[in-house]
């Protein structure tokens, strides 16, 4: 029997998943948080800026390795045969020469600018202005596969805000390093920022490579947009991988404190959203969205089908990033379950601060009794309207300085109906990237939902549902990123010649189906061109 762990690192926490590398059955799992994240260390939501420290990754790293190995029938470590991460992003950091981030040097231990900027750090918004500028201005846009904006949530702007920001990293720095391409190098004993493979999902999709300008942008461009890039392009990479392949095995360090082999293959490193739509069984015509905090929304399509088209205002479209042999289509929200959160957090004022209540159940009570009543609302008097800009747009057409707005408030308006307004916004932000894709020639044929919001809240799939007009199927693992991450060990591992095998083996499944009730499509038309109206006046005043 062989066995693969997929490792799936989220904005939160970390979650390590054992699988059976012939069946897909999950063995064994265990999640823990970022000790330092959770502590809301070296952040500044006020300024708009999210580190996180690399110390977190390896910490997790081995606990949630060892545990999950700890809950598996005896002698399955010692049959583990490949493993795969896959993170957040775009989470660039800087590193010295042996490709280690600046963080865990003693002399930058504390300093932010050090650590992983992750992937919804906004401090960048006037870098990625400038770049939008030049890749305006220059005889080729660099930015036409990024969907024709960069976006301040992205590699170049990060990597250019903190070299103007710190000049003591900006003394040290020599490369830089995205987190997905970080966590295998670590594991694999590598020793030079050279020797990184560089992830095509990555590479393509944040970091404007591309093989039709020899891989990322010239030295030229970079140092036309601000001279402190000068030197960087030649320090990173020309070429890129798909994350089918091994980048090594595990070393003996790595072994020993994972508790594992070094016969272990370790595959290349994938954003979240790109290994979570594989494992959710993605296949061409299909919008894949990982709703969690955000949404990520992946597609694939096979090259006679793109051949040459430039899809507007998405996140990039890379080929391989997903599917090795399709391009890989990437959209999303920058704020979905977060904006819940949000407003749940407004509720919690009078309790925590007035009442002192430190009962956390009270407060887990909370969304669920605002769903309970926001679903009695009939959609005829959901007077209320949001946007679900509250963390800038993602697509279409990326804007980190947006903001979100509510209108149509009465003194009548009460808690659920304003949450409702909310659900039924981020549906309207969903609705808007799939108008954008088919307007683009993009077929969407069906839809499936993957993350916790789709396994546990049936009123925001449904209202999903009805506002696309489009069946919802739910992937019923809870785990699809980490099983998509296991997919691609095992395919690395040898297991299985290419990834579409390892789905076909090991894909588990859907839980339910949500399918569009008509008349509710028929009204929510209406309350979309409504919620496309406040958006027009919210960003153009008009």
């Amino acid at each position: 029997m062989n066995y693969v762990i997929g490792l799936d690192y989220g904005t939160d926490s970390a979650r390590a998943l054992v699988v059976n590398a012939q069946t897909g059955e999950a063995i064994a799992t265990a999640v823990h948080y970022y000790p330092r994240w959770k502590q809301g260390l070296y952040c500044n939501p006020a300024a708009n800026r999210y580190r996180q420290h690399p110390q977190d990754y390896v910490d997790v790293l081995e606990a949630t390795v060892k545990e999950a190995l700890a809950k598996c029938p005896a002698g399955t470590a010692a049959q583990v045969v490949g493993i795969a991460f896959d993170t957040t992003g775009s989470t660039p950091a800087f590193t010295d020469s042996t490709g280690t981030p600046l963080a865990m040097l003693p002399e930058f231990a504390d300093n932010p600018n050090a650590m992983f900027v992750l992937w919804k750090d906004h401090t960048a918004i006037q870098e990625a202005a400038e770049i939008n500028k030049a890749c305006s201005e220059w005889d080729t846009d660099y930015s036409a596969y990024e969907g024709g904006i960069y976006s301040s949530e992205w590699f170049w702007a990060k990597a250019l805000h903190v070299l103007r920001e710190d000049e003591a990293v900006r003394a040290k720095a020599y490369s830089i390093v995205e987190y997905c391409d970080w966590l295998p190098a670590l594991i694999t004993g590598v020793k030079s920022s050279k020797e990184i493979v560089r992830s095509r999902c990555a590479g393509g999709h944040k970091a404007m490579w591309h093989p039709k300008w020899n891989g990322l942008p010239p030295e030229e461009f970079l140092t036309k947009l601000d001279p402190l890039l000068a030197g960087f392009r030649d320090r990173l990479y020309a070429d890129t991988a798909t994350a089918d392949r091994s980048v090594g095995h595990l070393s003996e360090e790595w072994a020993t404190r994972l508790g594992l082999t070094t016969n272990v293959v370790v595959a290349g490193g994938a954003f979240d959203c790109h290994m979570g739509a594989v494992g959710a069984n993605i296949t061409p015509h299909t919008f894949v969205r990982v709703i969690g905090t955000s949404t990520c929304d992946i597609m694939v399509a096979p090259y006679d089908e793109i051949d040459r088209k430039l899809i507007r205002g998405i996140c990039g479209q890379v080929d391989g990033s997903v599917i090795p042999g399709m391009v890989g289509l990437e959209a999303g929200q920058s704020g979905f379950g977060d904006i819940y959160a949000w407003f749940k957090r407004v509720l919690e004022f009078p309790l925590r601060n007035i009442l002192q209540c430190d009962d956390e159940s009270v407060y887990d009570r909370i969304i669920p009794a605002l769903t309970a009543e926001a679903e009695k609302i009939p959609i005829s008097e959901s007077t209320v309207i949001a946007t679900d800009w509250m963390n800038g747009r993602r697509t279409p057409d990326a804007n980190q300085l947006l903001t979100g707005a509510i209108t149509g408030l009465t003194l009548g308006s009460t808690a659920p109906a304003i949450y409702r307004a909310l659900v039924e916004a981020t549906a309207f932000g969903s609705r808007a990237i799939v108008d954008r894709f088919r307007e683009e020639g993009i077929r969407i044929d069906q839809v499936i939902g993957i993350g916790g919001i789709a396994l546990k809240s049936p009123f925001v799939m449904q209202t999903l549902s009805d506002v696309l007009d489009m069946p919802i199927k739910v992937c019923r693992t809870d785990q699809a990123c980490a099983l998509g991450a296991a997919m691609f060990a095992a395919t690395a591992a040898g297991i299985y010649d290419k990834v579409e095998d390892a789905q076909r083996a090991m894909n588990s499944g859907f839980a339910c189906e949500y399918q569009p009730i008509p008349e509710n499509v028929t009204a929510y038309e209406e309350i979309y061109t409504k919620y496309l109206k406040l958006g027009q006046f919210t960003e153009f005043g008009e």
